[in-house]
């Protein structure tokens, strides 16, 4: 904002060049227009005297009396034109003067390149798509404030280049996800948003109700329960990327609509599962980040930490992990390990099971400080329902959890296809409450679900880790915000 010059000031100009857009027979609003080149493609794949038709946002402008060199822009990049009155006539520079930085402009012209080596195209011809009644953020210091820039992404897409950056790479990562299964026999396909039992993972779903069938609903925390049908029906891969959506706290690493990738493989394993992730990973690496060492920054651009993806990656049971942090730890009693949570600086709670004790220390002292790839093995049959049991110990259930940047990047399961074990386990689950229990799953499992390995994949997690990112709202379009 101009120095001396306040916001209503500024609106007020914008209006008056509006109504003289008007006055001059200008529709300040536009309509279809044809482009034969985006702004950022053409600049990168420069060619000199062709004819071309494109469009964007005025996002520089530089006055020289009766020349323009400006700059339009959109998500992929931008590219400088030059205007005169010669060239396009004294009508159409008058109405060139009432524009502003952050109007839609279409132009048609010559590509050149000026004489400090910069592409540019010869404007001879434009039109006005849209005028923009509000300022655009400062042009040199960009978006700051970080509550705006959630709260109002627009602003924060139109004015900061990174952050345009790491949702172009989401965009693609998650088109790379799916051709990657798909070229492994795998099939993309859909289940129900809205679901009778909340099922597939332990958490609080959102509720409602409907009222045609006068039945109340949920929505979905997980799609496992539709997609092991799908293997009880015969289709042997399948995935689907989806949005979850858990009634449950917010934080840097947590929003209550979110996106994951589920897939299962009839006859395979975790272990397999696990190949299948690393592989997928370090894949998106190499397309997406130039190579599997990803750098992570504070907020004034400071390396912290950097990420190595260089398989193989390591692989270690969860209870030899835990011995790391204290060698007796099975061996006290469930009152002595609470002790020593005291001593460890582990916050837990009376209400906590003696399994749930041991995890809260997993979380706090292992997974919280991993930050290069680990897959965390056979972990206890308490935590994780809906996996097989160990043959060795059944104690323990074939599963991993892939850490990375200090969280969990990827659960990976052999699936459990016996329906009896599995009513005993989700019947242990929700305790007494029965009707919790997805009745129509464990009929699917008693006609039959071959073994099958499964995996899911946090999505905006995976984002975070592979752009650097430290905050989930910043992988998010439109993250979920208090109300103001």
């Amino acid at each position: 904002m101009e120095e001396g010059v306040t916001e209503q000031q500024l609106l007020q100009v914008r209006r008056e060049k509006l109504q003289a857009l008007r006055d001059q027979g200008v529709d300040p609003f536009g309509g279809k227009f044809a482009v034969t080149h985006d702004p950022g493609p053409l600049k990168a794949n420069f060619e000199e005297a062709i004819d071309v038709v494109l469009a964007g946002r005025i996002v520089a402008n530089r006055d020289m009396g009766k020349s323009r060199f400006f700059d339009i822009a959109d998500a992929h990049g931008r590219i400088q034109c030059f205007l005169n009155a010669k060239g396009v006539g004294e009508d159409a520079f008058a109405i060139f003067n009432n524009l502003d930085l952050g109007d839609w402009i279409g132009v048609e012209g010559t590509t050149f390149m000026t004489r400090k080596g910069e592409p540019s195209v010869r404007v001879a011809k434009f039109t006005v798509l849209s005028k923009s009644l509000r300022p655009m953020p400062d042009k040199f210091h960009g978006l700051s404030d970080k509550e705006t820039r959630y709260r109002q992404r627009y602003l924060d897409l139109m004015s900061n280049e990174e952050s345009r950056d790491i949702f172009i790479k989401r965009i693609g990562m998650l088109s790379e996800m799916r051709r990657f299964l798909e070229d492994r026999g795998f099939l993309e396909v859909e289940t129900p948003m809205l679901q009778p039992v909340a099922g597939g993972a332990a958490a609080e779903p959102f509720k409602t109700h409907h009222n045609a069938l006068d039945m109340p609903l949920f929505m979905r925390i997980a799609p496992e329960l539709f997609l092991k049908r799908l293997l009880v029906g015969g289709f042997t891969k399948v995935f689907e990327l989806n949005r979850n959506f858990r009634n449950e706290g917010i934080s840097r690493r947590h929003n209550p609509e979110f996106t994951m990738l589920e897939a299962y493989w009839a006859y395979a394993d975790f272990e397999t599962m696990a190949n299948l992730v690393e592989e997928m990973v370090c894949h998106l690496a190499e397309k997406f980040c130039r190579g599997l060492q990803i750098e992570h920054k504070n907020e004034a651009g400071e390396p912290i930490r950097t990420i190595n993806l260089a398989r193989p990656w390591k692989r270690a049971a969860y209870r030899d992990l835990i011995r790391e942090i204290d060698p007796d730890w099975f061996n006290h009693t469930p009152e002595k390990r609470r002790e020593r949570c005291k001593e460890l600086g582990v916050e837990i709670s009376e209400a906590m099971e003696d399994h749930e004790v041991t995890q809260q220390v997993f979380e706090k002292l292992i997974e919280e400080k991993t930050f290069d790839p680990c897959y965390v093995t056979h972990v206890p049959k308490e935590l994780v329902p809906l996996a097989k049991q160990n043959r060795d110990d059944d104690s323990l259930v074939d599963v991993y959890e892939l850490i990375i940047n200090g969280q969990e990047i990827s659960p990976g399961y052999s699936e459990l296809n016996d329906p009896i074990v599995q009513r005993e386990r989700l019947l242990d689950q929700a305790g007494e409450e029965t009707q919790d229990v997805d009745e129509e799953f464990i009929t699917a499992l008693e006609h039959g679900m071959p073994p099958a390995g499964g995996i899911g994949i946090g999505i905006d997690r995976l984002v975070m880790m592979l752009t650097g990112a430290e905050n989930i709202r910043d992988v998010i379009f439109f993250p979920h915000m208090r109300k103001v």
